[in-house]
């Protein structure tokens, strides 16, 4: 018996277009996703991927990572970025609010709810347990999403070469995150003039060859009406972000003064939104310079909790932004002894608006300008080598987690061989089953919990 190989493609292509995608269809999957979005960035966009191309196809790969492309070339969250250009691209300018809000907002409750506990109540052996058992956990799903993502952008021994570049770069020669950017950039846009074929989205060796079908929004679909750049909706949405980061900082230091903690922090967070490329990890290292070395909002070892209470939660990692600025402003009551509550609460929203306002901008305002570049590899082939070089950025994010993890000491101490297996036990799990990634999150946390339980 003869096999045609035009068969999966052919069958890929009989299977009908997603029908017309309503705003609330969108809105529940956007609410899920805020309270299942473990894992950081990169496990983040992987599960988007999933829900978004594979499973619903309301979205088709290469548009899927030509917004990926320009998010990963923003400062800021990119996986937010991504849950917001996705939201604008199918249902305008609500869409997108709607969908990096609720990317955001159950992060933010918990780790409110969760600063209060830990300031208040101090260390808790529950909380500490649960930990113990995330943190191999999330250590496999940033790996597996580096095989994931890589495996979609990595189409050609150049791009593999770029990854590897930026892997060496940032790991052993401690290259900033924005120097990378530009090197991968250059590349890519040398590259798109004199070896096009290499930068072509979709091209060079080792393409999948399997389809999810036709999208709802497909590679040929034109852009819709509202993603067509104006120069009046550019103006528009730069006065009213303009306007929405005025209004509060005025309001701050009218009421406070330009030195109060309030109005400090949300200086300080807007520069860091706007300053610090590469994601959550390229952030961490100046929000610890800025909140401990120079405004002395909380301690090292209180900075090291919140990280956990960071990869701990969904959302992004970034939201430990929430953590800092409660814990600041509960210590040093700046509403008074009575009002400590009060006070981390209204810091925490008040950081988290500062620090993902920027990234509504960048998106509602570039939105129309990346959808005019789709498909002109002039644009796109500059991107393509960022992506490249992000994946080998994330591989040293993987590094970064196991390290801490198995050697929780450093490589003096003792080797957490428990940890060792619950990782690649995770790692199984995810790669070989394919099994949910909250499940294997939840299942690592209950394990961590007992572990822990039956060595006090």
């Amino acid at each position: 018996m003869s096999s045609n190989p035009s068969t999966n493609v052919q069958s890929a292509e009989e299977i009908p277009r997603p029908s017309q995608v309503t705003f609330w269809d969108a809105l529940k999957l956007w609410f899920k996703l805020g309270f299942i979005g473990f894992g950081g960035p990169a496990a983040q966009i992987s599960l988007m991927h999933r829900e978004l191309v594979e499973q619903r196809r309301w979205i088709s790969e290469r548009r899927f990572l030509h917004a990926l492309n320009y998010c990963m070339l923003l400062p800021g969250p990119e996986a937010q970025q991504l849950a917001t250009y996705m939201g604008w691209l199918m249902h305008r300018t609500k869409g997108g609010i709607a969908a990096g809000m609720l990317f955001v907002l159950p992060s933010l409750f918990f780790l409110i709810a969760l600063s209060w506990l830990y300031i208040a109540y101090g260390h808790v052996p529950l909380i500490a347990g649960l930990f113990y058992g995330i943190k191999p956990a999330i250590t496999a799903v940033v790996v597996h999403a580096v095989h994931r993502i890589g495996s979609r952008a990595l189409k050609n021994n150049l791009m593999w070469a770029i990854a590897a570049a930026s892997f060496v770069a940032i790991f052993a020669m401690n290259v900033p995150f924005p120097f990378i950017v530009a090197s991968a950039a250059l590349i890519g846009y040398l590259g798109g003039r004199y070896i096009p074929q290499k930068f072509t989205v979709g091209g060079g060796h080792g393409e999948s060859k399997k389809s999810y079908g036709p999208a709802w929004i497909d590679d040929d679909t034109p852009p819709p009406a509202h993603a067509q750049f104006r120069w009046f909706g550019l103006t528009k949405i730069l006065i009213v972000g303009g306007v929405l980061w005025c209004v509060p900082m005025t309001v701050l230091m009218l009421r406070y003064g330009w030195d109060h903690t309030l109005t400090q922090m949300g200086w300080f967070f807007t520069k860091a939104a706007l300053l610090t490329f590469g994601g959550a990890y390229a952030v961490l290292p100046y929000i610890y310079q800025g909140a401990i070395g120079y405004y002395n909002w909380l301690t090292p070892t209180q900075m090291i909790d919140g990280l956990a209470l960071g990869e701990a939660n969904p959302g992004p990692l970034i939201m430990v932004v929430a953590f800092v600025g409660f814990v600041g402003a509960y210590v040093q009551a700046v509403f008074g002894a009575d009002l400590k509550f009060l006070a981390g609460a209204t810091a925490a929203v008040l950081v988290t608006w500062f620090t993902f306002l920027p990234s509504f901008i960048f998106i509602l305002a570039g939105g129309p300008l990346v959808e005019s570049t789709h498909g002109n590899l002039k644009f796109t082939a500059p991107l393509s080598g960022i992506t490249a070089a992000v994946v080998g950025v994330i591989l040293n994010l993987a590094v970064f987690f196991a390290y801490h993890v198995l050697w929780p000491q450093g490589f003096a101490g003792t080797f957490d061989w428990i940890a060792a297996i619950m990782a690649i036990a995770a790692a199984i799990a995810l790669v070989r089953y394919k099994r949910n990634v909250i499940h294997v999150i939840a299942v690592s946390a209950i394990i961590g919990l007992v572990l822990k339980t039956l060595a006090v």
